[in-house]
């Protein structure tokens, strides 16, 4: 079946048409899945594939561009797939937004699946092309950090990376797609100084997916506690600064710009239900 385009299907029946695109029903999720899968794989794969080429390669890729890559290709999805799912890539980020009630905590499952599965595609890809070179990427702790100082280490990246992501997307900053080159700024510059103690992973799946391939998960911990810990914090921070979260503009940007925007808040006892849907105009 032919579509109608966009603006002829709202000249005939207004901004809400039900075929648009309507992300809250669950039926058109799938469209946020494959984002977010296509865009954590081009994520890890620049990540992990950075240290792998970089091995393959004698050397070619130097630290500073193996921190800076994955930082523009981070700019570079969101700007593509924003709209569509939010571009999270992350664990920490969907976990972040759906405790600021800025993204529904029923699609949080979903979105972690979407994720590793982007991540342990890109590895498996790494591996089919180069084979088990420079453990794929795998993010550890420097030879002279320790296990307790880099997961530390990554906490307070994290810590970062969530405040940057929660401020830029929050209505009082009202920056839109600037909020891209936020985000990849502070990736490039935590990497920079950060890189060579713990990895600079800030991203549990990113971290996870190479141990999978390999079996080995003796760092993992380092990289789920450290990251969990640092989007609490600035989680914790943004109700400091912010309130209680539940804001329009930065539930558009954790959801997508397209459909139907779900906001979710606390039980009212003159309400029956624990949350309210609002239509995206």
């Amino acid at each position: 079946m032919r579509e109608v385009s966009p603006a002829l299907a709202r000249a005939l029946f207004g901004d809400g048409a039900p075929w648009m695109g309507d992300f809250s029903n669950l039926a058109y999720e799938w469209r946020r899945l494959i984002a977010e899968v296509v865009g954590t794989f081009l994520l890890v794969l620049v990540a992990a594939g950075s240290t792998v080429v970089g091995v393959v390669s004698g050397g070619a890729v130097t630290r500073l561009a193996a921190v800076v890559a994955p930082a523009l290709m981070v700019m570079a999805v969101i700007l593509a797939i924003g709209a569509v799912s939010g571009a999270h890539l992350n664990p920490v980020v969907s976990v972040a937004f759906a405790l600021r009630r800025e993204f529904p905590w029923r699609r949080v499952p979903a979105y972690l699946f979407a994720q590793f599965a982007g991540a342990l595609g890109a590895c498996a890809f790494l591996w089919a092309m180069f084979g088990k070179v420079a453990m794929l990427g795998a993010t550890v702790p420097g030879a002279h950090s320790g296990d307790v100082r880099a997961m530390l280490i990554e906490a307070v990246l994290t810590f970062g990376l969530i405040t940057t992501i929660l401020g830029t997307a929050s209505g009082a900053q009202n920056v839109g797609p600037l909020s891209a080159l936020a985000v990849a700024g502070y990736l490039a510059l935590a990497g920079m100084w950060a890189s060579p103690v713990s990895g600079a992973s800030m991203n549990p799946v990113r971290s996870l997916a190479p141990e999978v391939l390999l079996g080995s998960y003796r760092y993992c911990w380092v990289y789920l506690v450290g990251p969990v810990i640092g989007m609490l914090v600035a989680v914790a921070l943004a109700y400091v600064l912010r309130g209680r979260g539940a804001d329009p503009v930065a539930a558009r940007a954790a959801q997508g710009s397209i459909g139907t925007l779900v906001l979710e808040r606390r039980r009212d006892p003159g309400r029956r239900g624990p949350r309210a849907d609002r239509p995206a105009r």
